[in-house]
């Protein structure tokens, strides 16, 4: 038996390679908590906390205009009572500078009621300033 929380995730996972905004945000809470913890916020155009469903699109706006993903692979998940975690083989070039590289992620999605209440995510942050020109 497949856990709901994970088939959520791998939902999730399937709408951000389609670009499709409108499902990611379908699963969340309307007060999600979300944040891609990059090296500092403000480094990376999408790191920084997104306060509520509202803010979330501006994450996806932002890495969409800064690189081309070019792998995203989840290698495992684990669920417990209330969080999934990911490890994801993430591959990127940098649209300002053509500078590419291969890096893991790890996501960790909190769940409340059914829908994710929380989303944190890690990089490598300095291939991120790398790729970026930072």
């Amino acid at each position: 038996m497949t856990d709901p929380k994970i088939e959520t995730v791998q939902t999730i996972y399937e709408a951000f390679g389609r670009g499709d905004v409108p499902t990611i945000l379908d699963h969340l809470t309307d007060d999600v908590d979300w944040a891609a913890e990059s090296f500092s916020a403000g480094a990376a155009p999408w790191a920084g906390v997104c306060h509520g469903k509202d803010e979330v699109p501006r994450f996806f706006q932002a890495l969409g205009e800064a690189v081309e993903v070019t792998d995203f692979t989840p290698l495992a998940m684990a669920a417990n009572d209330d969080d999934v975690f990911v490890t994801i083989r993430f591959g990127v070039k940098g649209k300002a500078t053509g500078n590419e590289g291969t890096m893991e992620l790890h996501h960790w999605w909190t769940f409340r009621d059914g829908l994710v209440s929380r989303y944190r995510g890690t990089e490598d942050t300095a291939l991120t300033a790398e790729i970026l020109g930072l």
